[in-house]
């Protein structure tokens, strides 16, 4: 949908995208239209059905500041919130863009300190203050949604993760995966068509040390998983080289953090 949308100027008349179902990935569509924008090209959007561009010329702003992958940074902002931190990523901040730097007020709700400059957000918590679970509609950051299941094991409470339907239908069918891997390593959940309820546990020690984590060959669920190791309790990743999809050197960079 993006690579038509970007090509849709140079057309020689007006172009109408019309989506029959939904439109999946929403969030990443709008922020396609919102670059657009800031090389002189507007799209119009109707509630996600009906897109239309007229023919236009692409004009450089002059400087143009490129964000880091916001869904990356949500394993490492999550690590700050599960340790404590601080963990500061560069890359993305309050200005963004993209909707999964949205993942960063979740975590705010839950409990976490959030410090947020113009490209980069800082991650820390007061360890004597438990993170709290949350009611989150994740249907515009579905795929930051995973590290968030995973946050909510270290939560007190139900972290609700709604409207997530498309999991189902993503490189695995990550409802499963979550189901599974979650219960896996000790923890309850509660699996609907469109929704994971994680019931948070009291302390880290209830979860199962030295679990092979199965990632599907899906980056997402291997990186996410990793997270476990942030709450002291050792996991096994099985085919870490997975996350060369999108983060080839996730683990090299995850592990640097505990040097620090």
């Amino acid at each position: 949908m993006s690579a038509l949308l970007m090509t849709a100027p140079l057309a020689k008349a007006d172009i109408e995208l019309r989506i029959k179902d939904e439109l999946t990935s929403a969030p990443y569509v709008h922020m396609t239209i919102n670059l657009m924008k800031k090389f002189g090209i507007h799209v119009s959007n109707e509630n996600d059905k009906v897109f239309r561009s007229s023919p236009g010329k692409y004009v450089s702003p002059g400087n143009v500041f490129i964000e880091g992958d916001a869904s990356s940074a949500s394993y490492f902002l999550a690590g700050g919130a599960i340790t404590g931190g601080p963990v500061t990523v560069y890359g993305c901040g309050e200005d963004s863009i993209q909707g999964d730097a949205r993942f960063a007020r979740v975590l705010e709700k839950m409990g976490a300190t959030v410090h947020y400059g113009s490209n980069y957000i800082t991650v820390s918590r007061d360890l004597s203050k438990p993170l709290i679970g949350v009611d989150e509609d994740c249907g515009d950051i579905p795929d930051v949604a995973m590290t968030l299941a995973v946050v909510g094991l270290f939560a007190q409470g139900k972290t609700s993760i709604r409207n997530v339907y498309n999991w189902r239908v993503k490189e695995t069918e990550r409802m499963a995966a979550m189901v599974n891997e979650i219960t896996k390593v000790g923890g309850v959940v509660e699996e609907g068509r469109d929704f994971l309820i994680v019931h948070g546990l009291e302390s880290p020690a209830q979860l199962r040390p030295n679990v092979e984590i199965e990632t599907y060959d899906d980056h997402r669920v291997a990186m996410c998983f990793s997270l476990i190791a942030c709450g002291g309790v050792p996991v096994t990743i099985l085919d870490p080289g997975c996350t060369s999809k999108t983060f080839p050197d996730f683990f090299e960079k995850l592990n640097s953090l505990s040097e620090h």
